[in-house]
């Protein structure tokens, strides 16, 4: 007979796959402490500032719901950045709002200093959410 019967093989190989599981999770190193306790809590987490930018259909931009003209922006974005430098700026675009418009704001934001900045879009109607009808914002 020339060829090797394998079942042998399979078997032993079961077997130290079951001896492995089983003390795989007792090899691992679990420490038994006793921590003391203290009266001090920790303080509640600052939430990192935020500010909100808008570019409208019609070229305005609005720093915070208020309309600002670019040499405004720049100083109050620089101020923000030199007060608190992890400062969000959520940016919201309209849909027609040129993406080179969109890419000198972001320009002037890093400029300044502020790199954290998020894009603030609207759920499609595919995930869901309901639309607003034609005609309404």
């Amino acid at each position: 007979m020339s060829d090797i019967n394998m079942t042998p093989l399979i078997d032993v190989m079961l077997v130290l796959l079951i001896i492995f599981m089983i003390t795989a999770p007792m090899m691992t190193s679990r420490l038994k402490l006793d921590l003391p306790r203290a009266e001090a809590q920790a303080p509640p987490p600052v939430p990192p500032a935020v500010i909100t930018i808008a570019l409208t259909a019609d070229g305005r931009t609005h720093l915070d719901d208020l309309a600002v003209d670019a040499a405004a922006l720049e100083a109050q974005v620089q101020a923000q950045a030199k007060s608190k430098p992890d400062t969000e700026v959520q940016l919201r675009a309209d849909r027609v709002v040129p993406y080179e418009r969109v890419a000198q704001l972001i320009g002037v934001l890093q400029k300044a200093g502020l790199t954290r900045i998020a894009f603030v879009t609207e759920a499609s109607e595919a995930s869901g959410a309901p639309a607003a009808p034609a005609g309404q914002p």
